[in-house]
C-alpha cells in the first residue's frame, strides 16, 4: 500500500496535523473578506480570484456543522496537504526519469558517440542500485513532509486564503510540466501532456497572477526539448488557443456577477476598463519596482528569514544544490531560474506581508532539498544501516524544524480578530457609522460577521482608503443607498475628475484631494442627524492631525470605547463599560501588537474623559480593565493613582 499510495498517505499525514493548527475563526488581513466573497459569490480585492471564489462557494454549501468560516479554513488545509500529496508525487517521478534531467556534451566524433552510448547504460544502472524504489519512494515521502512543514507554506493550511489553492495549481503545473518535458525527451515528438499544461496554466491563472513567475523556468524546458523551430512554434500556438479560452471563460464570472451587484463589488467590473484594472491590479502596481531601496529591503529580509522558514534542515537544501547539478543539471537549471525569478520579482514588491510571494521560490527549495535527502540515504554504506539511520537522521531533522515552526503557524488560539470586531459592533447604538481604515483587523472582518453571520448588519462600516475608489461607491450604494444621499452632488464631482487618475492620465491632484475631504466632512454633516456617528483612531492620530481631515464646524470627538463619537455637546456623553473579552494567542505577531495599542490606548483616553467628569468609580473600572488586558501599556499618572486608591 505504501509503494501505491505513498503520495496520498503523505497527504493525509500532513492534512491531520495541519488540522491541529487551523483558525477557528477569521484572522488578521483578508481573511474575513474572503470568506464572504466565497459566502455570497462576491467579487474580492484584486485580481478577483473567480476560481477561488466559485470552488469555495460550492464548498461553502456542504451543509456541515460548523460554522462557515472554519468550513472555508479546512478548505484551505485540504488545498495545501493536496499540493504536499502532488509535490510528493513529483518527487517520485523526478528520481524516476532523473537521466531525461541529465545533460550531456554535444559528442564531436563517431567514436566518442560510440564511447558514450556504451557508457551511458553502466552509469544508469549504477544509479538505480543506489536508487532502489524504497529509497526513491522514502526521500519523496520526507521531501513532501519537508515542504509541508515549511514556515510560509504550513501558515497558508491555516485559514482562507488564495495562496492555499495558489500552492495545489502550481504544484499540478509543475508535475504536467515535467511530465511532458519527460515524455518529449523520450518521444520526441508533440505529447498531450504540453495541451494539459496550458490547461492547468490558465486554471492558474484564474487564481493569481503570480503563476506567471512560473514561465521563465517553463521557456526553458520547453525549448530545451523542443527547439526553436516551426513546429515548436506550432505547438505553443496550440497552446494559447487552449489557454486564452479557457482563462476568459473563468475570468467572465467578474462581469456577470458584477452586473448583479453583489453585496462584495470590488472594483466593480462590469466593463472592459474596470475588467483590465481589476485583473492587472492596478491599484497595486504602485508598489512593484518602486526602488531599489524597497527592494533591498525586501531581499535582506528574505535572507534572513530563510533559516527560520527552513530551519536546520536547510542543510539539505544546501546538498541537494550541489548534488542536482550532477544528477539533474536540467532540472537544475529550471529550479535556479524559477527560484530567481521568484525571488527577483518578490523583493520588488513594496508591502509589508511579502512572505506568500516567496512561496514558489520555497517550493524550489524543497526540490532541492529531494536531492538531499537522497543523499542521506546514500550516505550509509551498509545496507542494513542505511535506511535505518538515515530515516532516524532525517525524521530528526523534520522533528526539529516542526518544532521550530509550530508556535508561529499555530492560528488554533487566534480569536482575536472575531472578538475585537463584534466588540465593536455590539458596542455601537442602532443604525451607526463607523469611519475607519483599520482593515487588518477590523474591517476585513466585519466583511464576514455582518454579510455571512449576520451580526449587526444595521452597522454602516466605510474605509476611509476605500472611499478613493469610485467602485466603492457603487458598493455602498448598493448595501446602504441612503448614507450617501446628502454628498451626491460632490460625490458626482470626485468621480469625475478620478476618471483621468484611474486611466493614468493627467488629473488634477488637488481637485482630487479637496473633494475627497469634502465628501469625508460631508458624510458627517448630512448624516449625523439620523446615525451615530463614529471615526477610529488611526484616523484621529494621523489624517486630523496632519489636518487632512476635518469635523463640521462645531463638532468635537470623545473617546467612546474601541472609537471616538461626533458630538455637538460639551456635556457628558455615556459610553459601555469595558466588560468586552479579547481571547489574545500567547505568541502575539505584529497584528496582535499593534491591535493592542489601539485597544489600550482608547480604554486610557475613556478613562481619562471619565476622570474630566469625576467620574472616578467609572474611570477605575476602565483603568482597571487596561491594567488586568493590557500590563506593558504605560498608565498615565492620573490612572496609576486611581488603580493605587
Amino acid at each position: 500500500m505504501l509503494k501505491k499510495y505513498f503520495y496520498v498517505l503523505t497527504g493525509l499525514f500532513v492534512f491531520i496535523f495541519y488540522l491541529f493548527t487551523i483558525a477557528p475563526t477569521v484572522v488578521q488581513i483578508d481573511s474575513g473578506e474572503l470568506a464572504a466573497v466565497q459566502c455570497t459569490l462576491g467579487i474580492a480585492h484584486p485580481t478577483g480570484y473567480p476560481l477561488f471564489t466559485m470552488i469555495g462557494y460550492l464548498f461553502s454549501l456542504i451543509p456541515l456543522p460548523i460554522s462557515k468560516i472554519l468550513q472555508l479554513n479546512i478548505l484551505a488545509s485540504v488545498y495545501c496537504a493536496t499540493a504536499v500529496s502532488v509535490f510528493t508525487y513529483t518527487s517520485k517521478f523526478i528520481l524516476d526519469n532523473l537521466n531525461s534531467f541529465k545533460s550531456y556534451k554535444k559528442l564531436k566524433t563517431k567514436s566518442d558517440k560510440k564511447k558514450n552510448r556504451k557508457d551511458d547504460p553502466k552509469e544508469t544502472r549504477t544509479l538505480n542500485l543506489e536508487l532502489n524504489e524504497t529509497v526513491k519512494i522514502f526521500s519523496s515521502i520526507f521531501a513532501g513532509i519537508f515542504l509541508a512543514f515549511g514556515k510560509t507554506f504550513w501558515f497558508q493550511s491555516t485559514s482562507v486564503e488564495v495562496y492555499s489553492l495558489h500552492l495545489l495549481l502550481i504544484s499540478i503545473i509543475i508535475l504536467i510540466l515535467l511530465k511532458a518535458f519527460v515524455q518529449n525527451d523520450q518521444k520526441k515528438t508533440l505529447t498531450k501532456y504540453w495541451l494539459v499544461f496550458a490547461i492547468v496554466l490558465a486554471l492558474g491563472f484564474t487564481n493569481h497572477m503570480t503563476t506567471l513567475l512560473i514561465i521563465p523556468g517553463t521557456a526553458y524546458l520547453y525549448f530545451k526539448q523542443n527547439g526553436f523551430n516551426k513546429r515548436s512554434f506550432k505547438q505553443i500556438l496550440l497552446m494559447l488557443l487552449i489557454f486564452f479560452p479557457l482563462l476568459i471563460l473563468v475570468y467572465s464570472y467578474l462581469p456577470i456577477r458584477a452586473s448583479q451587484n453583489p453585496i462584495i463589488n470590488w472594483g466593480n467590473p462590469i466593463d472592459i476598463e474596470r475588467i483590465i484594472r481589476h485583473i492587472s491590479g492596478k491599484q497595486y502596481q504602485v508598489w512593484l519596482f518602486s526602488s531599489t531601496e524597497a527592494a533591498s529591503k525586501q531581499f535582506s529580509y528574505f535572507i534572513s528569514n530563510l533559516p527560520k522558514e527552513f530551519s536546520i534542515t536547510i542543510l539539505l537544501i544546501v546538498v541537494g544544490i550541489i548534488s542536482s547539478i550532477s544528477q539533474a543539471k536540467k532540472l537544475f537549471i529550471f529550479l535556479a531560474i524559477t527560484f530567481l525569478s521568484t525571488v527577483l520579482y518578490s523583493i520588488n514588491y513594496d508591502i509589508n506581508d511579502i512572505d506568500s510571494y516567496f512561496l514558489l521560490a520555497y517550493i524550489s527549495l524543497a526540490f532541492f532539498a529531494l536531492f538531499g535527502i537522497v543523499k542521506v540515504f546514500q550516505f550509509v554504506k551498509d545496507k542494513n544501516l542505511s535506511k535505518i539511520i538515515s530515516i532516524s537522521v532525517l525524521i530528526l531533522f523534520i522533528g526539529f524544524q516542526f518544532i521550530s515552526n509550530y508556535p508561529e503557524v499555530n492560528q488554533k488560539q487566534n480569536f482575536v480578530y472575531e472578538d475585537y470586531t463584534k466588540a465593536i459592533l455590539n458596542s455601537l447604538p442602532r443604525n451607526s457609522i463607523v469611519f475607519t481604515y483599520q482593515w487588518d483587523y477590523f474591517v476585513s472582518a466585519s466583511y464576514y460577521f455582518q454579510n455571512v453571520e449576520n451580526i449587526r448588519k444595521d452597522v454602516v462600516v466605510i474605509d476611509k482608503e476605500l472611499l478613493r475608489r469610485s467602485w466603492y461607491y457603487n458598493q455602498i450604494q448598493t448595501s446602504h443607498p441612503e448614507i450617501l444621499k446628502g454628498v451626491q452632488p460632490d460625490v458626482k464631482r470626485f468621480l469625475e475628475a478620478l476618471k483621468p487618475f484611474e486611466r493614468s492620465e493627467n488629473f488634477n491632484a488637488n481637485l482630487l484631494e479637496n473633494l475627497f475631504r469634502k465628501i469625508m466632512t460631508g458624510l458627517i454633516s448630512t448624516n449625523i442627524n439620523t446615525h451615530n456617528y463614529f471615526i477610529a483612531p488611526e484616523i484621529v492620530e494621523n489624517e486630523m492631525q496632519r489636518g487632512e481631515f476635518q469635523l463640521p464646524q462645531g463638532y468635537k470627538l470623545v473617546p467612546h470605547l474601541f472609537l471616538f463619537q461626533v458630538v455637538k455637546t460639551d456635556d457628558y456623553i455615556e459610553a459601555p463599560l469595558p466588560d468586552f473579552k479579547l481571547r489574545f494567542s500567547e505568541n502575539k505577531d505584529k497584528y496582535a501588537t499593534s491591535l493592542e495599542k489601539i485597544i489600550s490606548g482608547m480604554l486610557a483616553r475613556r478613562a481619562l474623559y471619565e476622570l474630566q467628569f469625576n467620574n472616578s468609580e467609572r474611570a477605575k473600572i476602565y483603568a482597571n480593565k487596561l491594567a488586568a488586558e493590557f500590563p506593558n501599556f504605560t498608565l498615565p499618572p492620573a490612572l496609576k493613582n486611581l488603580i493605587l486608591n
